[in-house]
């Protein structure tokens, strides 16, 4: 008896239902071997329950029915016989709740899927006073955090809603709770990763050392964008920070409410490391 999984595509936002399975999906929508192109994604197996989405989208001002879509999507793999139907083509992200999220995939071009641990929650957030005048510290306070004298940038591959490699004096429970309240540049939602290293072959050197001494040199500096657009397909996995054993990193995941960190796994299998692309 198949089974069939109502599936978030990320960066794309794209959710379609599929009797095909998370790897089976992934080789189904690869665009060939990762030696000759690029195609790497994020697939999020969704909750459901008895042929409908186990959740609520959240409101999107009635411009479209996600529910119904999905809910005709589920049952046109389920009942007529289709191995994958689209239920929303597009700006799914921000509106599907992070607690619809059963499981997280990171798939190479060629579609060989990495399951990720469970999301562990790292934090809820206690105020959501926010201003772009306040420092770091002032940030740590306002999430609970104990806050730092001294501040090392870091990299951040933001992955939806939009893609940039952003470099912030904030760590990552800061910086997911000021993405998701400044003022002017709000995100719903956001999806992102820290990187272990300059990706100099994306952006000159003098990019990164710009940032770095503007966001020593001004107090209320928090973040500064070196790159913009398809960032994901550029910055391999292995980039990531988390992927060595050791280190703590992952996917985080987080709201206006809450952040979450799904790991990897304690050990990377040889054919998934191995694998292009």
């Amino acid at each position: 008896m198949s089974t069939t999984n109502l599936i978030l595509t990320l960066p794309h936002g794209v959710i379609t239902a599929t009797s095909l399975g998370i790897e089976g999906f992934a080789r189904h929508r690869s665009p060939g071997s990762g030696k000759h192109f690029s195609g790497r994604t994020i697939l999020v197996d969704l909750d459901i329950a008895e042929g409908r989405p186990n959740f609520h989208y959240l409101d999107e001002g009635r411009w479209r029915d996600a529910l119904g879509d999905s809910t005709a999507a589920l049952d046109a793999v389920m009942r007529v016989g289709n191995r994958t139907k689209t239920a929303l083509s597009n700006y799914a992200f921000s509106c599907t709740p992070l607690r619809a999220y059963k499981a997280a995939y990171l798939v190479k071009t060629g579609g060989e899927a990495l399951r990720m641990e469970p999301a562990r929650s790292l934090l809820t957030f206690p105020r959501h006073e926010c201003s772009a005048q306040m420092t770091t510290e002032q940030v740590a306070h306002a999430i609970g955090g104990p806050g730092s004298e001294r501040r090392n940038p870091r990299l951040y591959l933001v992955l939806c809603p939009v893609e940039l490699v952003v470099m912030s004096n904030l760590t990552p429970e800061e910086y997911a709770w000021y993405a998701t309240h400044r003022p002017g540049k709000i995100f719903r939602q956001v999806l992102f990763t820290e990187l272990r290293a300059d990706p100099t072959h994306l952006a000159a050197a003098s990019r990164f050392e710009v940032a770095r001494r503007e966001l020593s040199e001004k107090p209320v500096k928090k973040t500064k964008t070196i790159i913009m657009e398809n960032c994901l397909n550029r910055i391999p996995f292995s980039d990531w920070a988390g992927y060595q054993a050791g280190s703590r990193g992952g996917l985080y995941t987080a709201d206006r409410d809450t952040v979450s960190l799904w790991e990897f796994p304690a050990t990377i299998p040889h054919w998934w490391h191995g694998a292009e692309g």
